[in-house]
């Protein structure tokens, strides 16, 4: 329960927060992200530490540049992010805070006085890392900092010796495969409170599995003093809404007869043993969601497109509407050949140039993309990788989002979701998801949908872990998804 004191001195950093930032920080800052601001200012102050896991889409970085904005005379500070953002993290900075100096050069050059912001990669973190603990940091902010979640990772490693008087995680998705995800967050930016993970494993992770009941309020009541997670429907009510719409798929003939076949195959061989079955599970579960995807990716026979593979057929439809009714769509897929054959297709049938967003462009040539489309300039359809495509970036020109094909991790399309669905968004966002009927997409879609109230996920290492697991007969059964039936 908050208590009039709590509330009013709330209401004071507040204030004192909005009159610092009115001339320094060149934003149209909505209440709750005042709040944010304030919140990271005094937690960081009081504590060396703060995750902020506000719902993917609520403005994390600006909240964090106004973080880096009231801190920026106590000296230099440090982002670390994704390789894809850093050049965004740049361009965010300048944008909203001109009067810092940003620096994403060599670090043995980069500034160490008041108002320096040096935004490095968790790639070069890690290759790095003697030459970041030469700097004395005001503040290390770690950006989707879902990517530290495996303790034992050199990345991880490396971020829990980033010396700074404050330490800050932003992430969307704090908790995406179990609580010890959160845990690894937890232990870069607030070792003291949280030091030790077997204790943490048996309070809270060990508890939540065994169905204590009161462990999630106990671990909400740990976390509280470090963690701020609000979501959309809490503060930002005016955000239109977002409509999934799950669209089952069936499969062509051809499709049917090429996933069967394959079937047979592995039904004959088996999987074998140790390593080489884990490589042939990995392979059949690649080649059935090609397969899935169009035909023309696992036979070479790619002349023509359309009328073989039932998901490209709808998606098609989808798109025509879409451009007929002006609304913006992105189609992301996890294959750069299904991208690719995506681009030619639409090309071909709706007459549009769609872009392709991918990790094998340059960074300059992804900027562009995204400045077009926003903008736009280009066409009201871009195609994008998955994982290039999913974090980082606001794409609200779009009102529409297609996942062409299903990832194991649903934390992963939903963050892919919401570069549409966030701040700056007029419009209701429809989210359609294709799923192939009686194939392995079926039992990832029923994955998804079996998750916990947690909001933990499942990732892609314990998803395909539970396959690899399973013997022959039970794991030809999840391929065949009831296909016998058909």
């Amino acid at each position: 329960m908050t208590t009039a004191d709590f509330a009013r001195t709330a209401l004071q950093e507040c204030l004192a927060a909005e009159d610092i930032l009115r001339d320094t920080l060149r934003a149209h800052l909505r209440p709750y992200q005042i709040r944010g601001i304030a919140w990271l200012a005094r937690t960081a102050e009081v504590t060396g530490g703060a995750v902020l896991a506000d719902e993917m889409g609520l403005g994390k970085t600006v909240q964090a540049i106004g973080l880096l904005t009231l801190r920026a005379h106590e000296g230099p500070q440090l982002v670390v992010c994704p390789t894809s953002l850093v050049t965004n993290w740049s361009h965010e900075v300048a944008r909203f805070a001109p009067d810092l100096n940003v620096y994403t050069g060599p670090l043995e050059h980069a500034p160490d006085g008041p108002g320096s912001i040096t935004v490095i990669s968790y790639a070069r973190l890690r290759l790095s890392i003697a030459d970041v603990r030469r700097f004395d940091w005001a503040t290390a902010v770690f950006d989707e900092a879902q990517a530290l979640k495996n303790p034992r990772t050199q990345v991880s490693r490396a971020a829990r010796t980033v010396g700074g008087r404050a330490h800050v995680a932003l992430t969307g998705t704090p908790i995406e495969n179990s609580l010890d995800d959160l845990w690894a967050i937890l232990r870069v930016v607030a070792p003291a409170l949280f030091p030790h993970r077997a204790v943490f494993r048996r309070r809270f992770t060990k508890a939540v599995d065994d169905g204590d009941a009161g462990a999630l309020r106990r671990l909400r009541v740990a976390v509280a003093p470090v963690m701020l997670a609000r979501t959309k429907s809490r503060v930002a009510s005016a955000l239109p809404p977002k409509i999934a719409n799950p669209v089952l798929v069936d499969l062509t003939d051809e499709q049917a007869q090429l996933y069967d076949a394959h079937l047979a195959r592995v039904e004959d061989t088996g999987f074998g043993d140790g390593f080489e079955r884990h490589g042939r599970i990995l392979a059949t579960l690649t080649r059935l969601k090609q397969i899935c995807n169009h035909p023309g990716l696992v036979t070479g026979d790619t002349r023509v497109l359309a009328g073989r593979s039932g998901k490209l057929d709808v998606c098609t439809e989808i798109l025509g509407d879409n451009l007929r009714t002006g609304s913006p769509t992105l189609v992301f897929t996890q294959y750069r050949e299904t991208g690719e054959l995506l681009v030619r297709h639409f090309a071909e049938q709706l007459a549009v140039d769609a872009p392709f967003f991918h990790g094998g462009l340059s960074a300059s040539r992804r900027d562009e993309l995204v400045a077009a489309f926003q903008s736009g300039e280009g066409p009201g359809l871009m195609v994008m990788s998955l994982k290039a495509g999913g974090v980082g970036l606001t794409l609200t020109r779009a009102c529409d989002v297609i996942h062409f094909d299903r990832w194991w991790n649903p934390a992963v399309e939903a963050q892919a979701s919401d570069r549409v669905h966030r701040i700056g968004q007029e419009r209701p966002v429809t989210i359609t998801t294709l799923t192939s009927a009686t194939s392995l997409e079926e039992h990832i879609d029923r994955l998804h949908r079996r998750k916990s109230a947690l909001g933990a996920h499942a990732d892609d290492t314990s998803a395909l872990t539970e396959l690899t697991g399973l013997d022959d007969e039970r794991l030809m059964d999840i391929l065949r998804r009831h296909r016998e039936a058909r």
